[in-house]
């Protein structure tokens, strides 16, 4: 005689939730527990938390020939997410546990041995991917997760403790007797950024920053040690826009996918920085089941690269297709796995190895040949793709002795606020996102700032690319200002701010 017991979960394959069938059949003959469909290592030690799991909540593990059947059995399965569903799915099967309503939910969940719940990596993407199934399945899953899962609005989630708690609910008459729908508690804060009224001076690479902010561009920093590009960099992000529920949503979606998002980061924009010496796949994503990136961690926030010329230039290159597509695909042989990567690349270096080319009090020991090799790490197409390179300069002491007078972050934001408001009512979009074609409906100048582009293209051979985010940039620079067409000191500002590094 053989019995089976089905229950739903899902699979992670890039920000796809996929749908699995957990398959749990009993027979006759030797005891054995054998786990199917194209499981890993991770998911094939499941037989001894599960095992451990019913047999300290008080159950009877069935002296029975088990097989679990994980469908489809092309999807690879990883993580221990697969342990509750196949516990109960035994429990189901050996008539330990009723039946009748397990067809009702999705589940996830990862066993200790004495039965409790332990959090689970992706837990928003499953949620998410259940409601765009129709929504017509609740979900349980560890209590540890609730929060995240339930910032999908309409979602059913209902959060365990422990396996037993499962096991009572599914046993009582009531359907909501013991585990009750949770709704995520969001905080309601303005997140706690550092503040730009603690940078002392930088007037010029303030207001690029700014300029940054409102139009999404990327920016390039240039100067000697202790200027304060870090410092600028780690309060740019202060200066965004707020993010919208769907973009909210998005990035922690992202987050959840490494079990790196907290509740008490909802709306903050992610900021990361990555150390130089990371690696290719640490800054896009990847290995054997693909997982994502820097890049994608910083989804709708700021990537910041100090030190760039320290990274690899065989790593910095795998950034050019994603600063373009907003998007990155990693494929292995098995399948493929997009992840979403529209962030804000911040880059800070030094103008040279002992970083004080164009210092005004200390000499600079570097060659003209070791300073090209330097920045030559640095490949041009990247640099085109770089919107504003701007030189920072060393503060000179009398400015540091002062007191700090500086705009605080909360008036420079909300000039910001009102060009990206004024370019989303334009255009639905930022800036920084106008195609060739918008940008020609979009960036209207007048004549003099049309000859201005013109005469410095032919001057410093720039390409194609270079022409139209440097039109991005002035037209944010005209949002800032009021102005409805690209006017000579615009274009003459944005300008400015494309200068080569090598004089």
């Amino acid at each position: 005689m053989s019995i089976l017991a089905v229950l739903k979960s899902r699979a992670l394959a890039g920000m796809e939730a996929q749908e699995v069938s957990v398959e749990v059949h009993l027979a006759n003959g030797l005891p054995a527990f054998t786990i199917v469909g194209l499981a890993d290592t991770e998911v094939k030690e499941a037989k001894d938390r599960v095992r451990a799991a019913i047999q300290n909540g008080g159950f009877e593990f069935p002296a029975q020939r088990i097989t679990v059947n994980l469908a489809p059995a092309d999807l690879p399965k990883e993580s221990g997410r697969f342990d509750l569903p196949i516990a109960l799915g035994i429990l189901a099967a050996s008539k330990q546990i009723p039946s009748r309503r397990l067809h009702q939910y999705e589940f996830a969940g990862e066993l200790s041995l004495s039965g409790e719940l332990r959090p689970i990596r992706g837990a928003l993407a499953m949620s998410l991917a259940t409601r765009r199934n129709g929504g017509c399945l609740a979900f349980i899953l560890p209590m540890a997760n609730a929060d995240e899962a339930a910032l999908v609005s309409d979602a059913a989630i209902y959060p365990a403790n422990s396996l037993l708690e499962v096991c009572a609910h599914f046993a009582s008459k009531s359907a909501e007797s013991m585990l009750s729908r949770h709704a995520a508690a969001l905080l309601s804060y303005t997140p706690d950024y550092p503040d730009f009224a603690d940078v002392k001076g930088q007037v010029l690479i303030k207001r690029a920053l700014e300029v940054a902010a409102a139009g999404n561009h990327s920016v390039l920093m240039v100067g000697p040690p202790g200027s304060g590009k870090t410092m600028l960099a780690s309060r740019f992000v202060g200066l965004l826009p707020e993010m919208s529920d769907e973009e909210a949503l998005e990035a922690a979606a992202v987050q959840s996918l490494t079990g790196s998002f907290r509740i008490q980061d909802w709306k903050r924009r992610p900021f990361r920085a990555p150390h130089h010496t990371s690696s290719g796949v640490a800054l896009v994503g990847g290995s054997g089941i693909p997982r994502p990136g820097e890049i994608s961690l910083a989804h709708h926030g700021v990537l910041f690269l100090d030190e760039l010329p320290e990274f690899s230039r065989r790593v910095l290159d795998v950034l050019r297709q994603p600063m373009e597509s907003g998007s990155v695909t990693i494929s292995r042989a098995a399948h493929q796995a997009e992840f979403p990567a529209r962030f804000q690349l911040i880059a800070a270096m030094n103008a040279c190895p002992c970083g004080y080319r164009g210092h005004k009090t200390v000499v600079c020991r570097c060659s003209n040949d070791v300073v090209a090799r330097y920045q030559s790490r640095i490949s041009g197409p990247l640099l085109d793709r770089i919107d504003i390179q701007i030189e920072v300069a060393a503060v000179d002491p009398d400015t540091l002795a002062a007191a700090a007078d500086g705009e605080p972050s909360a008036v420079i934001a909300a000039r910001v606020q009102a060009a990206a408001n004024l370019q989303q009512r334009r255009q639905g979009k930022r800036n920084q996102y106008l195609s060739p074609r918008e940008i020609d409906h979009y960036c209207k100048m007048e004549r003099p700032a049309k000859a201005m582009l013109k005469r410095t293209m032919e001057h410093f051979h720039w390409s194609g690319r270079a022409y139209h985010r440097i039109l991005r940039v002035a037209r944010t620079i005209a949002d800032l200002g009021g102005s409805d067409i690209i006017l000579l000191p615009h274009m003459t500002e944005a300008l400015q701010y494309r200068r080569a590094l090598l004089e």
